[in-house]
């Protein structure tokens, strides 16, 4: 009757079949009926984790997945064990990142993890999966012991908490601190907690009155008898749809003084201990506030000692009153400040001798602003920092927030040269006038026009 409009008679029953819906069933804690949401990726192991995963008396490596097509069922092998490490395909997620460029995690010869076809150092113009394709083959590695994650906006469906859920399947320690408060995103968030719960995740709520809005990745793992760490730093959300629209950086590092600084910061979320004195990172609401304050202040002595001094921030936006009066005494004092702001500024440029010495410039472009870099001229020692806290005072004194290092010689000049490129922008700049309104830039005559993401974008095609 394929094709027909048939007469429905009396006592007929119609069945309509739902569209997008899996079943789950056998050996696992919750069994039951999932849907499958609209351009959704239903994976083994996403499946599996809504199960609450395998019980004890189950064999992963005998799951199946029983399709139906065309009225023949057709039986499809599917072990969970070998999923996990890494034998047997899951889901290829990268037809659904946006990327010039694909950077792949890998473990060389000493089951060390490292970044190929690209350096530590990744903008998120260039692709998600990296940070995907680390905690999955975390997740498969024997020798791993512990992952640790925050998690302040990610999406419903996201690979993050499916390749988390997967670790703590594959009976790894896995903690995630997940931010209830995140606005617009409690619903989801509590989803995603009782997701990962049910997977065998310790999952904390961070510190009461305080939002965890830092983005950290610790994998801790054991090689040559000792815990190495592997820590991932980022300006921007562990979130896969925003990754697509947002411009951030994001910091893999083995340094094993981050390392530890960063499970020390674990260790105050997760207890009632008190934050041991740190080495590296400049974490808020405890000492990020007066770092910066000491820094801007630092550039100052440099200028009146006539040292090289010199304060580029890049941020969303300027809000903390002290800030801005360091700003304005650096200013005084001599020192070149270029500020790069996407949103809300209360500091007024160009004011006779208070803020003649700085410019407030805002990039609007294709993708969204996002990345928070502090950039130090610091007397010809240049000290470079990133950050998950904008100059406000929410972030300094009422969220959970981490600034961190960049160290390394070679990343140095390439976020010295990105800002150089925004700086240089004359297309897509808007100037901060001293009477609180934007002047848009264009191109003086025979003047090349020059757009910063769009620079970007050419050098992530290279």
């Amino acid at each position: 009757m394929s094709g027909e409009n048939p007469v429905i008679e009396p006592r007929d029953v119609i069945r309509v079949a739902k569209a997008g819906t899996v079943y789950v069933v056998g050996a696992v804690d919750k069994p039951g009926e999932f849907p499958i949401k609209d351009q959704e990726n239903m994976t083994v192991l996403r499946a599996v984790s809504l199960a609450a995963g395998p019980n004890r008396h189950s064999a992963p490596q005998k799951a199946r997945i029983i399709r139906e097509t065309g009225g023949k069922k057709q039986e499809i092998a599917a072990p969970i064990n070998d999923i996990l490490r890494g034998r047997r395909p899951d889901v290829d997620d990268q037809k659904r990142d946006v990327g010039c460029s694909v950077v792949r995690v890998r473990r060389d010869d000493d089951g060390r993890y490292v970044a190929v076809l690209g350096d530590p150092l990744n903008r998120r113009i260039d692709a998600f999966t990296p940070i995907v394709e680390l905690i999955r083959q975390a997740a498969a590695d024997p020798q791993v012991v512990a992952i640790k994650q925050t998690l302040y906006r990610t999406s419903s469906n996201s690979p993050i908490v499916d390749a988390l859920a997967a670790a703590a399947l594959a009976g790894k320690e896995v903690t995630v601190i997940i931010e209830l408060l995140a606005r617009f995103d409690e619903k989801a968030n509590i989803s995603l907690a009782t997701r990962l719960q049910e997977a065998g995740a310790q999952v904390v709520y961070g510190i009461v009155g305080y939002k965890t809005h830092a983005k950290m990745l610790l994998i801790l793992r054991r090689e040559n008898q000792k815990l190495r760490y592997y820590t991932h730093l980022g300006t921007g959300n562990y979130h896969p749809n925003t990754a697509r629209l947002y411009t951030d950086y994001a910091l893999l590092t083995a340094d094993p003084e981050i390392g530890e600084d960063v499970r020390r910061v674990f260790v105050q979320l997760t207890s009632l201990g008190k934050l041991n004195k740190l080495h590296k990172l400049l974490p808020a609401p405890f000492v990020l506030h007066r770092a910066l304050l000491e820094k801007i202040e630092r550039e100052a002595q440099h200028a009146r000692d006539g040292r090289p001094a010199r304060i580029v921030f890049k941020i969303n936006a300027l809000v903390e009153t002290q800030l801005i009066q360091a700003l304005y005494r650096a200013s005084r004092a001599g020192v070149k400040i270029s500020l790069i702001v996407r949103g809300v500024c209360c500091l007024r440029p160009g004011i006779p001798n208070v803020s003649e010495n700085i410019e407030v410039r805002s990039i609007i472009g294709r993708f969204l602003e996002h990345s928070r870099i502090a950039l130090f001229e610091n007397g010809g020692n240049p000290e470079i920092l990133a950050s998950s806290a904008d100059l406000m005072d929410r972030n300094m004194f009422r969220r959970v927030e981490v600034c961190f290092p960049i160290e390394n010689k070679k990343l140095q000049e390439r976020i010295r040269r990105d800002l150089d490129y925004y700086l240089c922008d004359n297309t897509q700049a808007w100037i901060l006038q001293g009477d609180g309104g934007y002047a848009r830039l264009t191109p003086r005559d025979g003047e090349e026009p020059a757009m910063a993401q769009q620079r970007l974008l050419e050098e992530t095609k290279k």
